[in-house]
């Protein structure tokens, strides 16, 4: 695997895998990339996936579930509740005999308080206006997912496994929180950050998000979830951070790019049709991207929520946002080097860290004299576990960034500090 490039050792996302515990959205279009010609990561599973985009027939299940089940209890009711009011007469007396001191519920009003500062109420009325739902429909099905809308004129952000779906020939359309509709169309997408951003035709006057600092929040913060899951648009779920800086692999682009990033994981409640949609702070700021779960078991039917949802964070893609709304091809910071996890020798204890198995010639890895065999075990602060959380280290950073690279040479312990390079002249997304 590789910190820039990332060939994924498993098999590329598509149709759900039961030998993978882990939901998959339908691939981008275009040839599976070819498998490496070695395997250092074994057969394990990635992390995580990405959520899958909600498929519309579920949806109609749920209606008509809902439906149905509101004419019994409707049903019932009416007639529960005649039988009880015929058993007394007019004067309040049981009818049957019984005393005639009968009490009733009392009707009051419910005064219209306003929500409490950094309550979930309040930022939901602020947010729920910049946060949209997404159909899509192309070759490979068609379905549901969420945005955030980043301009009155109708730029919207996005996760690329929902834009992807539509591909080249496919439609898809966006729903406001206020009813309205209006066809979209896309204007950039970043397999390697899983974001994209579309386009609403001919609408204005939209309440653009606000953009939080997603590199402020803290473990036990309290957070909200807006979107669509299961296609049931404008749904607010909470919970707080679980975690940060949690590396998550979601597989791997057409061209064999690894999809890693350093997640914000959270316990609110995120499922399928989510993807794309706001995490925001109590503030009403949008921290994080929600775009991946991890599920509860292999089995073919779509799990709920088991409170291990991620998100991608503000910081590290905004930069990308940007150059995909300015019509340019995204860039990624790259070292130059591809990874594995550490192996170990003749029984002995395993380290932590992304050990070296290739440095590319004139790369700012090779430049600072790291070569193979190494094990990098720290980037700056952040410690280096394994070859996921290198490569989603890297991914938060620029092209130009200098970084402190901590790593062991022949059991020596080095720092060096490089200029981290670009993936300009590679990148295909």
């Amino acid at each position: 695997m590789s910190d820039d490039q990332g060939q994924e050792p498993t098999t590329p996302l598509g149709p759900q895998n039961p030998q993978n515990p882990y939901f998959s959205y339908p691939a981008p279009q275009g040839p599976p990339p070819a498998a490496p010609p070695s395997q250092p990561y074994g057969a394990a599973a990635p992390v995580t996936e990405t959520l899958p985009v909600q498929k519309r027939p579920r949806r109609t299940g749920l209606a008509a579930a809902v439906v149905a089940t509101a004419l019994v209890v409707g049903g019932a009711a009416g007639v529960g509740g005649a039988a009880a009011w015929n058993a007394y007469d007019d004067n309040g007396s049981d009818n049957a005999g019984g005393p005639g001191d009968r009490q009733t519920s009392q009707v009051v009003d419910t005064p219209d308080s306003p929500a409490a500062e950094g309550s979930v109420e309040q930022v939901a009325a602020k947010v729920l206006p910049s946060v949209v739902k997404i159909n899509v429909s192309g070759s490979q099905g068609s379905g549901s997912g969420s945005g955030i809308i980043l301009s009155s004129d109708g730029e919207i952000l996005t996760n690329n496994h929902v834009a992807a779906i539509a591909g080249d020939g496919g439609t898809m359309s966006v729903a406001f929180n206020d009813g309205s509709t209006a066809k979209a169309t896309i204007v950039g997408t970043d397999p390697l950050t899983d974001t994209a951003v579309v386009k609403a035709e001919g609408v204005s006057g939209l309440t653009p998000a606000t953009i939080g600092k997603s590199g402020d929040l803290k473990v036990g913060e309290s957070v909200v979830a807006i979107g669509s899951p299961f296609g049931l648009e404008s749904t607010v779920t909470s919970g707080i951070v679980s975690a940060l800086n949690r590396p998550v692999d979601v597989g791997s682009d057409s061209d064999g790019n690894s999809t890693t990033y350093p997640a914000i994981q959270t316990d609110a409640a995120i499922n399928p049709g989510n993807s794309g949609g706001a995490l925001v702070d109590l503030d009403g700021n949008v921290v994080g991207i929600n775009s991946s779960i991890r599920t509860a078991s292999s089995s073919e039917s779509e799990a709920g929520s088991i409170g291990l949802g991620f998100a991608i964070p503000m910081d590290e893609v905004m930069p990308i946002v940007d150059q995909m709304s300015k019509g340019e091809t995204p860039t990624h910071a790259r070292l130059g080097i591809s990874v594995s996890p550490v192996a170990s020798k003749d029984g002995a204890e395993v380290t932590q860290g992304a050990q070296v198995q290739e440095v590319s010639n004139g790369s700012t890895a090779a430049n600072a004299g790291l070569a193979k065999g190494d094990v990098i075990t720290k980037v700056d602060d952040q410690l280096i576990v394994d070859a996921d959380s290198l490569v989603a280290t890297i991914r938060s950073y620029r092209p130009g960034d200098k970084v402190t690279v901590t790593y062991l040479h022949d059991g020596d312990s080095k720092t060096t500090t490089l200029t981290l390079d670009s993936d300009a002249d590679t990148s295909k997304s």
